[in-house]
């Protein structure tokens, strides 16, 4: 007896959708499908514009919702037409996990606030998305976890320590999405905690910043920053945010990293070359992650690299000299795919909603405790 269900995830990066169709029926998942879906300019444009206060963001925000659920409805259609080829038909998926796209996180405002005072918000609209599907979805899976005093992220961890987790040594997964995040993953049977967290910006800056001086939505292979030469001060300056010194749990988004804040950060820098200013961003991310695993995961034997910046050839370089005692790798190498990794995951949460089973880790989001995530649209 198969056992079908479809991940959509649009992440900070704001590049597009990525499905997946996965099989969790065997000893380990399948995917059977996969499929994806760039974002038109203008879209991710609105996307972007929505990340921060606006005229009118109450009625954009609810039209951008409608947009994404017909992003993700082209998406399992292509996903289900690969599917046929298979004898996989729509009525035999148990339900779409959709992640919808984040557009302000703040779980926690201030340290004094009671436990659910924070929130989260994805734009979605699920119940469009099972109206053109005529699947049942789950959505709104973070804020839940929020509402139980919890960041509400990362949630990937407990899917990482399924997938990529080793019984004889410590892994650690790094995503690298617009904001990166970080999984510790102990032996199987260990005492120790599975650990998980935002480092800070993976591809936003970067990608922002590529835009704004090439035209290009990303610097491919990381070449335009490779061109170029660190700037310390720079790098020290953007180093001096608050965030990187906070202990876990912790997670953050464009309301912090974005590209306001780092016009800010570059005042004083005015007269450096663009690519120094890519390189020295680049060298961010990096420092950035390679603290995660510093402070929180120098057992690790291994770094497995998953997400969008897995494709950038000089970040993993610049990675692998900075932990030179890990082997870095891309998820390709462990039999999933980075750009199908995120979604895998948001299918594993819907089927966990659906098996009323937890899909938080209060040790990773700091939630008081297991919690069921999202909330079910039937078909």
């Amino acid at each position: 007896m198969h056992d079908y269900f479809i991940g959509l995830m649009s992440g900070t990066s704001l590049d597009g959708a990525d499905g997946v169709l996965v099989d969790f029926s065997g000893p380990a998942l399948r995917v059977a499908a996969s499929a994806s879906e760039p974002f038109g300019d203008s879209f991710r444009a609105e996307l972007l514009a929505l990340n921060a206060p606006s005229h009118n963001e109450l009625h954009r925000a609810a039209l951008a919702g409608n947009t994404l659920a017909a992003v993700y409805a082209r998406v399992v259609a292509t996903l289900l037409q690969k599917a046929a080829a298979q004898d996989i038909s729509a009525g035999q998926i148990r339900a779409i996990g959709a992640h919808g796209q984040t557009v302000r996180h703040q779980p926690r405002r201030t340290s004094a606030e009671p436990s659910g005072a924070g929130y989260t918000l994805q734009l979605n609209n699920p119940a469009l998305l099972a109206e053109l599907t005529g699947i049942d979805v789950v959505a709104d899976l973070r804020s839940r976890d929020v509402a139980a005093g919890g960041q509400g992220a990362p949630l990937v961890p407990a899917f990482h320590q399924g997938v990529f987790g080793r019984a004889d040594a410590t892994v650690a997964v790094l995503n690298l999405g617009g904001i990166s995040n970080l999984s510790v993953l102990p032996p199987a049977g260990s005492p120790l905690p599975v650990l998980g967290f935002d480092c800070g910006p993976g591809n936003a800056l970067m990608d922002a910043w590529c835009l704004q001086h090439t035209g290009q939505p990303f610097d491919a292979g990381g070449a335009w920053a490779k061109s170029g030469r660190l700037v310390p001060a720079l790098l020290a300056s953007l180093q001096g945010e608050p965030y990187f010194s906070q202990p876990i749990p912790k997670s953050t988004g464009r309301d912090l990293f974005s590209l306001a804040w780092l016009d800010d950060k570059l005042r004083p820098f005015a007269g450096e070359r663009p690519e120094d200013i890519q390189n020295t961003l680049t060298e961010l991310t990096v420092c950035a992650c390679a603290a995660g695993i510093n402070s929180y995961g120098k057992e690790s034997t291994e770094l497995i690299v998953c997400g969008g910046g897995a494709f950038n050839r000089y970040l993993l370089q610049r990675l692998q000299s900075s932990l030179p005692w890990l082997r870095v790798s891309t998820s390709d190498a462990h039999g999933l795919p980075p750009l199908q990794v995120e979604a895998a995951a948001f299918a594993w949460l819907a089927r966990r909603m659906l098996q009323r089973q937890p899909g938080n880790l209060p040790g990773v989001t700091g939630a008081a405790g297991l919690r069921v995530l999202g909330a079910l649209y039937p078909a």
